[in-house]
């Protein structure tokens, strides 16, 4: 009897169809609004309707957790994508709230089963913002929703919805 193969199960590019919740924080907007616009952008051109996009905006990152669980628990959207931007300063400030966004959104996902994704920079300088928003190295938030629509395709997948 000849061995057969394992069933694969892995998310396609494809947004048609898919309904996403972006949450912003307005703090560092200079470099969320990018983050954004990449986001929107993705979604886009891979097929999916910004019309049934949701952005909602928040005043920082720490509270990125909060919106994104109730987007999460309403059953509205296949995947939500958590934009901030945290930046070094002279204090440890920095370590708190880039900490307290990672650990609060990585719950959400696992919790809710719908993928949440960390599209939040931390970054040492002003600069290395820019160019993780758009400049020099891409866009970050355009990466967060290629991450959300192959994560919506997957959880779809292994659910059969």
């Amino acid at each position: 009897m000849p061995a057969s193969e394992p069933v694969t199960i892995e998310g396609d590019l494809n947004a048609h169809g898919l309904r996403f919740g972006c949450v912003v924080a307005r703090f560092n907007s200079f470099i969320t609004d990018r983050l954004l616009g990449g986001a929107l952008d993705a979604i886009r051109r891979h097929g999916g309707d910004l019309g049934t996009t949701r952005v909602v905006r928040v005043p920082g990152s720490l509270e990125l957790a909060t919106a994104a669980r109730v987007m999460a628990d309403s059953g509205k959207f296949d995947a939500v994508i958590c934009l901030g931007a945290v930046i070094r300063g002279e204090t440890a400030h920095y370590h708190h709230v880039a900490e307290g966004a990672a650990s609060s959104i990585a719950r959400i996902g696992p919790e809710t089963g719908i993928p949440t994704i960390f599209g939040v920079l931390t970054c040492d300088t002003v600069e290395q913002a820019i160019d993780r928003a758009g400049a020099k190295a891409g866009n970050a938030g355009f990466h967060a929703a290629v991450a959300a629509i192959e994560m919506a395709n997957t959880v779809k997948g292994l659910t059969g919805s």
